[in-house]
């Protein structure tokens, strides 16, 4: 019986010039697919967590950053203060001694800390 039309070509027939394109390409396909749809790591933050502290940050540099923290909310504090008046300057200096004295607490730690 005559055939009209030819067999088509086989699959491993492509040429050798598509095949390293189309492993590139399937590659990135599964990249991309990787990064959207898979779910993501137990490391991922927890809803409504906001800030997170890297986990192999040591304890010195740790205590530094507490240290410039507190440094900076002491001034952001004292600058109030003195726009305040009566009970409220009372209270923000209050907050401000209280803030001052986890500075100073933090750089005695920070002073005890051995350096690696």
């Amino acid at each position: 019986m005559f055939k009209p039309t030819p067999n088509p070509p086989e699959a491993d027939q492509a040429s050798s010039r598509t095949k390293p394109k189309a492993k590139k390409h399937d590659e990135a396909t599964n990249r991309v697919l990787d990064y959207y749809l898979l779910p993501k790591s137990e490391d991922a933050s927890q809803p409504g967590q906001l800030f997170t502290v890297a986990k192999n940050a040591d304890n010195e540099c740790l205590l530094a950053n507490l240290s410039e923290t507190l440094a900076a909310a002491d001034a952001m504090v004292s600058n109030l203060a003195f726009d305040l008046e009566g009970s409220r300057r009372h209270i923000a200096l209050g907050i401000q001694q209280l803030i001052e004295l986890s500075s100073l607490l933090a750089n005695r730690v920070l002073d005890n800390v051995e350096p690696r």
